[in-house]
């Protein structure tokens, strides 16, 4: 009697963990600087080294309409980067296929078109089933400003708290008064 009642009590421990460890790992980042994430070269990384920084992230791709918008990103980075600013480009091809290559691809590319240096990570997914946990933040159902990303070169403005102060559709450029503007502030806000 009492082997099958320690047994019972173990498949009850193990049917709970099974049950709870899905839960608890989608919790386990507080916030975006938490979440992990691969860099460019496939290594592991994090936003927390941008951590009290402003930073605008971005969905991109290399075969877009808007893939010219590189030259304003890094454009922008220059001109804000020694104010705290960060960029992060995150390559994304659920958009018509239009980031296709490896991550080498990519790397080459922007550097050699358009000499992006703002830190690149992996490719990712920004909307569906295996949304990124970063875009589950960004865009998710929790967000400020929640709703499937459109297309490539959605732009999320971050504050130096980590909370995100906006949401800029693809069309609207990266150099814009409207993006410049809400940077100032942001760089501004202490």
């Amino acid at each position: 009697m009492g082997r099958c009642i320690v047994a019972i009590m173990k498949a009850i421990l193990l049917l709970l963990a099974t049950v709870m460890l899905p839960i608890l790992s989608t919790h386990a980042a507080d916030s975006l600087y938490d979440i992990p994430l691969k860099n460019i070269d496939g290594k592991d990384a994090t936003l927390k080294p941008y951590q009290g920084k402003v930073m605008l992230i971005v969905n991109v791709a290399s075969h877009c309409g808007f893939t010219p918008q590189y030259a304003a990103l890094e454009s922008i980075y220059k001109k804000y980067h020694w104010q705290g600013f960060e960029i992060c480009g995150f390559p994304c091809n659920q958009f018509g296929g239009q980031e296709p290559g490896s991550a080498a691809d990519i790397k080459q590319f922007c550097t050699a078109k358009y000499d992006v240096t703002f830190p690149m990570f992996d490719k990712i997914e920004v909307n569906g089933d295996n949304r990124n946990p970063l875009y589950v933040q960004l865009a998710g159902k929790d967000s400020p400003f929640p709703g499937d990303i459109r297309w490539n070169f959605t732009k999320f403005l971050i504050g130096r708290d980590g909370k995100i102060i906006a949401r800029f559709d693809s069309k609207v450029k990266p150099d814009s008064e409207e993006v410049t503007k809400a940077i100032e502030a942001a760089l501004a806000a202490k």
